[in-house]
């Protein structure tokens, strides 16, 4: 009964540590997540003007082109951006970003299309190397605070990689799997399509404005269309920070409220084991009485 006592003892003081590492986390995260929505709010502003930019410029410009807004049907391979986080203790947060990526990968097979994996996170790195499947770039270190640089070195890759052929190793269309941050409750995996650019024309009340370029339409569009999809990018990347953070809260919150449940059954466990023990002493003591006043008797 003692080495029960014991035991239960260590379990408990085990499970009242681990509550306070998750509590911890919790409240960590807690304070992260308004500083990643802040980095999305800041973000949106400068997305919106050069979306608002480059359908000003197509509006006004259609005899303007560019390769990065071309259909490439003679290119067989997708590139599938995967963008997850570089730590765990976030719940089922990569796991639903790899089984989207998946499923589109199955899809592009379908349709006769060679997939090409590229990685953001460690998680979704070590994914695919523990499987040896081959990817095409991967990087890692910024999930929970990526920078326009970070973004930078994406867009520039997949761009490059979009303006070759097959033969010289690129992709003919590039696809983003991320994780859309929508409240602190919700964080939805979304699927877009990076390129080629899909640019609407916007209705004759909508039209922007049109604007003068200088030197020309052309080559305003240029260095658009690489910071448009280099914005695009870092705006999918906060994102995911953001839900990324929103899941560390959610599943510590889960963890702590186990840990304070267990912690209770395993107090139960302990009050009903030395209640156990209390009574057989007493019952000892009792029949120890019992015994002595039985013999004095006699």
């Amino acid at each position: 009964m003692a080495a029960q006592l014991r035991q239960l003892r260590q379990k408990i003081k085990t499970v009242k540590s681990t509550a306070k590492i998750t509590r911890a986390q919790e409240m960590i995260a807690t304070s992260r997540i308004v500083k990643a929505q802040q980095a999305v709010a800041a973000s949106k502003p400068y997305a919106d003007q050069i979306t608002q930019a480059l359908t000003a410029l197509v509006s006004h410009h259609v005899g303007i082109d560019h390769p990065l807004l071309e259909e490439q049907p003679t290119d067989n391979r997708s590139a599938v951006l995967v963008i997850t986080s570089d730590r765990g203790f976030c719940g089922a947060y990569n796991a639903n970003v790899i089984r989207e990526a998946e499923s589109l990968i199955k899809a592009l097979r379908d349709e006769g299309r060679e997939p090409v994996p590229y990685v953001v996170g460690n998680k979704a790195i070590t994914w695919y190397r523990f499987r040896d499947r081959d990817v095409a770039g991967s990087w890692s270190g910024f999930s929970d605070r990526p920078h326009f640089g970070n973004a930078e070195e994406i867009g520039r890759r997949l761009a490059e990689d979009f303006l070759k052929t097959d033969a010289e190793g690129g992709v003919g269309e590039i696809h983003v799997v991320y994780t859309e941050f929508v409240s602190m409750l919700t964080q939805t995996v979304r699927v877009a399509r990076l390129m080629p650019l899909e640019i609407e024309e916007a209705e004759a009340s909508k039209v922007p404005p049109a604007y003068e370029f200088e030197p020309s339409a052309q080559a305003a569009l240029d260095l658009l269309l690489p910071n448009y999809i280099e914005s695009r990018i870092f705006h999918m990347l906060l994102q995911s920070a953001a839900s990324f953070q929103a899941s560390v809260r959610r599943a510590m919150k889960s963890a702590t409220d186990n840990a304070n449940e267990l912690l209770g059954v395993y107090t139960r466990q302990m009050n009903q084991a030395r209640q156990a023990a209390i009574t057989q002493e007493i019952s000892e003591i009792v029949g120890g009485a019992d015994a002595l006043a039985d013999s004095g008797g006699e």
